[in-house]
């Protein structure tokens, strides 16, 4: 009698961002990394650094472009942060949704989840010594 492994597990799909429930954070957090990177390394870049905002310079100063004046990299690229909440919030369970419903940005989800798992940039140091 031969045993077949499952290739495939629940939450295993290269289509479909894992579920993210609250419980083994570390390897969750990981999985969701790989998966936004894996979508667009772009997608990742706005979850790290927050979202683009397009400049223009005027008078020797970096001002926001009014949106009629993006152009179609502008718009492509401010669409990063839109495909990093929508991969964040598709794959939570309405406890952690809700936790991340007001955030407006993926950055600030991202660190709403981490600061609830991991505590504060302060707590982790804490635990570490």
């Amino acid at each position: 009698m031969t045993v077949q492994h499952q290739t495939f597990v629940k939450g295993a799909s290269i289509n479909i961002p894992p579920l993210f429930t609250g419980e083994n954070y570390a390897f969750q957090k990981v999985r969701k990394q790989i998966f936004m990177k894996s979508i667009d390394s772009e997608i990742w870049k706005t979850v790290t650094n927050g979202p683009l905002v397009p400049t223009v310079l005027i008078n020797n100063s970096q001002e926001s472009k009014p949106r009629e004046q993006w152009n179609i990299d502008d718009i492509r690229r401010s669409q990063q942060d839109v495909r990093a909440r929508n991969i964040i919030s598709y794959a939570l369970t309405v406890d952690e949704f809700y936790r991340i419903s007001t955030c407006k940005t993926a950055q600030e989800m991202w660190k709403m989840l981490r600061v609830t798992r991991e505590g504060t940039d302060d707590v982790r140091r804490a635990k570490r010594v």
